[in-house]
C-alpha cells in the first residue's frame, strides 16, 4: 500500500491517501468539506479537475474517457501519485449545461 499527498490548489488543504482509498472517504475522515452525493461515480458533485499527478477510477461512470484524463470524481478516484486538485471543477460536458441554465437531464431540445 503507497501513501500519496494530495494539494487542493487555491485551500491550503492538504492530505495523505494510500492507492486503496478514495479520495472523499480520506476527505471526509480529514474534515475537509468536499462536495458530494451520489458516491457512485454518476452525478459528478464531487469533481475536481487534476492539474498534476494520476488518478484510477475504474467506476467513473459519469465521465467519459477523454475527461477522465483530466478530471476526478473523488468518490471513485485513488491516487497513483502524488496530486494536485482543483476542487468544484466540472467537465466540459457539464459546464456546458451548467452555463446553458441545463440540467442535464437528457432531455433533447428542438432545433
Amino acid at each position: 500500500m503507497t501513501e500519496y499527498t494530495i494539494e487542493f490548489v487555491g485551500t491550503g488543504e492538504t492530505i495523505t491517501c494510500t492507492d486503496k482509498q478514495t479520495i472523499l472517504s480520506r476527505c471526509l475522515e480529514e474534515g475537509i468539506a468536499q462536495e458530494y452525493s451520489c458516491r457512485v461515480g454518476m452525478c459528478l458533485a464531487c469533481s475536481a479537475e487534476i492539474l498534476e499527478g494520476e488518478v484510477t477510477q475504474p467506476a467513473a461512470r459519469g465521465l467519459t474517457e477523454e475527461e477522465a484524463e483530466n478530471y476526478a470524481l473523488t468518490c471513485m478516484a485513488r491516487p497513483q501519485s502524488d496530486l494536485k486538485l482543483d476542487r468544484g471543477k466540472y467537465p466540459p460536458s457539464i459546464e456546458g449545461d451548467l452555463e446553458a441554465g441545463g440540467t442535464n437531464d437528457g432531455a433533447v431540445a428542438d432545433d
